[in-house]
């Protein structure tokens, strides 16, 4: 009966213009999942030694030195609606980081969202752990695995308790061949999917959580874009320029990828949504400091290692992944 009373008022409030459903997890749901917020050694982290004097007015990893070490926006509403954007976010940041590592070389590495939405246990499609993804990848990298690439777990934006779409017929469990699969061939011609024990995967070093526009910053410039909350209600129907809105509650997480300089506005967040390029500003927005929650709560993560081509470290399948099955 609670259950039924819960989803009468959600369905109630939902249906009141403008509302929106929080994706993201307070400290309370943090501890019960054994999330740990900070892994990384004390004293070595930019925000903890950087001067601010150092920091240009106007910084973005989209375009620095003529190179763009953004990868690619990301849509986490289809094929249907799923409140995942706490992965999207910080999946982003990772794969950027990646790209800035080799140099903005190669094609872009795309991590899988739905890896962490099958293994991580950090969140679902009705919200996560801004910080959680990090702690989840450092602890498989601990265990000597990664996140596996898009490539061989694309998203699906189901998680085992969503109801919607195509969802209730999927199984979304943490088995090898909801990490990394494939399928050789159709099923009426004796094909099969297997999942992997091998495959493209990047690892995480450390993590921690940041907040504040000087840490931000500074966190930025020297490693990288970051994952942050922010205020989404007043930016649902956003199309351009910079917002200025002061936010009242953190209910979505997003990308911060730098900073710019308005003569009006002043300075402003350059931040990637994870809405689709339909949305905003080919899937961006311009948000001044201060404003949204953006510097309330933020998240970054270092990399450890990643598959690719100049690495020589890529375990060299069969189309049909025989040689690379898991035990089942």
């Amino acid at each position: 009966m609670k259950t039924a009373l819960a989803l009468a008022v959600l369905g109630a409030i939902a249906s009141v213009e403008g509302y929106r459903p929080t994706e993201i997890w307070n400290k309370e749901q943090e501890a019960a999942a054994g999330i740990i917020p900070n892994n990384y050694k004390k004293g070595t982290a930019p925000h903890e030694f950087m001067s601010t004097a150092s920091l240009p007015k106007a910084f973005t990893w989209c375009d620095k030195d003529g190179k763009n070490y953004c990868t690619m926006s990301r849509n986490q509403h289809i094929p249907q609606y799923c409140g995942s954007c706490w992965a999207h976010g910080s999946v982003s940041a990772l794969g950027d980081r990646i790209k800035i590592a080799r140099g903005a070389d190669g094609i872009d590495i795309n991590l899988s969202v739905q890896h962490i939405l099958n293994c991580g246990g950090v969140g679902s499609c009705h919200g996560g752990s801004v910080i959680g993804p990090y702690y989840w990848m450092h602890s498989q990298s601990q265990a000597g695995t990664g996140i596996s690439y898009e490539t061989s777990n694309p998203y699906l934006a189901c998680s085992s308790e969503s109801k919607e779409g195509i969802c209730p017929h999927l199984d979304t469990t943490c088995t090898a061949e909801n990490i990394a699969k494939t399928c050789s061939t159709f099923s009426d011609m004796g094909g099969k999917c297997v999942g992997l024990n091998s495959f493209p995967n990047a690892t995480v070093a450390e993590y921690g959580s940041i907040n504040g526009q000087d840490a931000m910053q500074k966190e930025i410039f020297a490693r990288g874009p970051i994952a942050c909350g922010i205020d989404a209600a007043p930016i649902l129907k956003y199309t351009s320029g910079i917002a200025t809105m002061a936010g009242s509650q953190v209910d979505h997480v997003i990308s911060v990828v730098g900073w710019g300089n308005d003569e009006k506005e002043g300075q402003y967040w350059i931040v990637r949504n994870s809405w689709g390029e339909y949305w905003g500003e080919m899937g961006y927005i311009r948000v001044k400091f201060g404003s949204l929650l953006v510097e309330q709560s933020c998240a970054w993560a270092t990399l450890a290692d990643y598959t690719a081509p100049e690495k020589n470290n890529q375990v060299h399948c069969y189309e049909g992944g025989d040689n690379c099955a898991a035990s089942k």
